[in-house]
């Protein structure tokens, strides 16, 4: 983290320790790399028989996090889509179902989020929410729940309402679907590598991928802006 202050490094990633040693050091408010953003993690996963990438977002950081958290949430996942060179990203913020209801607050974060999009609150990617699992990714779920927009049935973002229902959507598809995936934490001043001591080296290989090319592109973005 030192040496990133320094400006000796544009990413960082974890070695053989553990995660809340690495995290108190970069969120520390003294020396740390915090910046305006909420710090966020994003999956990049690789679904067998899904034709899209998916990004699942936050499954590893914020636990329960807020509606202004999950602005900054989707923003992160946002930027990295597009300095990935991937496009404009569509948004699906998930929850059990599609419609609002007060007895299920996630529907109402989800509502409140879209339209914090369409006033300029959120930029770069099309929103929708909120919306089940099959009707966010599967277009013919979709259509049978009558829903149309750009998103449902072909979500690319998926937005989880908490730390739990990402962590088990991500585990589900890494060992049920046998899903390649990456990780990277987002929201600080560089990219950072956060995998798990379990993780595959392929998966470690793939979450530096991810890094470089995001950090080689905010570096570029940094030299053209200054």
């Amino acid at each position: 983290v030192e040496l990133i202050r320094q400006g000796k490094g544009t990413l960082l990633m974890k070695g053989s320790l553990h995660t809340d040693e690495l995290m108190s050091e970069v969120t520390s408010s003294a020396k740390g790399l915090r910046t305006e953003r909420r710090i966020s993690h994003v999956f990049i996963m690789d679904v067998p028989g899904h034709h899209e990438t998916l990004f699942i977002t936050d499954a590893a950081i914020n636990i329960f996090p807020d509606l202004l958290s999950k602005r900054d949430i989707i923003q992160n996942a946002v930027d990295l889509w597009q300095g990935l060179a991937l496009g404009r990203p569509r948004v699906a913020i998930l929850s059990a179902v599609e419609t609002v209801t007060p007895r299920i607050p996630s529907t109402i974060e989800a509502a409140a989020l879209c339209k914090m999009a369409d006033r300029g609150q959120i930029t770069g990617a099309d929103l929708d929410g909120p919306l089940a699992f099959d009707n966010a990714i599967d277009p013919e779920a979709a259509r049978m729940k009558g829903i149309q927009s750009t998103v449902a049935g072909r979500g690319q973002i998926l937005v989880v309402p908490d730390l739990e229902a990402g962590n088990m959507l991500a585990k589900n598809l890494t060992f049920l679907s046998h899903a390649d995936a990456a990780g990277i934490v987002l929201g600080a001043r560089v990219p950072i590598v956060l995998t798990s001591r379990a993780d595959s080296v392929r998966t470690r290989l793939a979450s530096c991928a991810i890094a470089s090319l995001y950090a080689a592109a905010i570096l570029k973005s940094t030299k053209v802006s200054a």
